[in-house]
């Protein structure tokens, strides 16, 4: 029988605690050629950071309920920010290339970061793919879990992600501050 050494793997660092202040992270290379980091939406008073990936089948069917999200959100002073934290080295489908691609065919209307040493992921400690941080104008955290209840938008029931926004918006807490995400693991490495 052979026994698995799980010893050298490395540890998944914890969620965020809610009200705790986002860690600031800073040179993010974007879809567009931009590089970008927390600084840069200092004005907005939501800002939605969403843990993604190219390859993974719950994060692809987010695209159009991402961009929607913007769209609906964005006059109202939200800014939705995807981030792919998946090792290219790893995943070759997760390399900047593809994230362009993504990024043209979904149309996104926000953001998409790399963040190639994890430092943001595991700074936020998302667990996989599709993980949703959001925070306050003083960029504290106030919700952290799923988008919605189902990855298959027609069986949607709750819009868990929404709702908070709308608190946050609204000045009240939040509802459900936190909701277990689902997704494809976030391999840390």
């Amino acid at each position: 029988m052979t026994t698995l050494d799980l010893s050298e793997a490395p540890a998944r660092p914890a969620p965020l605690p809610i009200d705790a202040r986002g860690p600031a992270f800073e040179g993010l290379p974007a879809t567009d050629g931009r590089v970008l980091g927390s600084s840069d939406f200092a004005a907005d008073e939501v800002l939605a950071l969403i843990f993604s990936s190219n390859r993974c089948p719950t994060a692809k069917a987010y695209g159009p309920r991402m961009n929607a999200l913007q769209r609906d959100y964005g006059p109202r002073g939200l800014q939705l920010v995807a981030i792919n934290s998946n090792d290219p080295h790893l995943y070759p489908d997760e390399d900047r290339a593809r994230m362009v691609e993504r990024a043209t065919a979904d149309g996104y209307t926000f953001p998409y970061l790399a963040d190639p040493d994890q430092r943001v992921a595991k700074a936020y400690g998302a667990t996989c793919t599709f993980h949703v941080f959001v925070l306050d104008r003083e960029r504290r955290l106030r919700y952290q879990g799923r988008f919605d209840d189902s990855r298959m938008e027609a069986n949607v029931t709750h819009h868990a992600l929404r709702d908070a926004i709308d608190d946050v918006l609204a000045g009240r807490p939040v509802r459900v501050e936190t909701t277990r995400p689902f997704g494809c693991s976030l391999d840390y490495t």
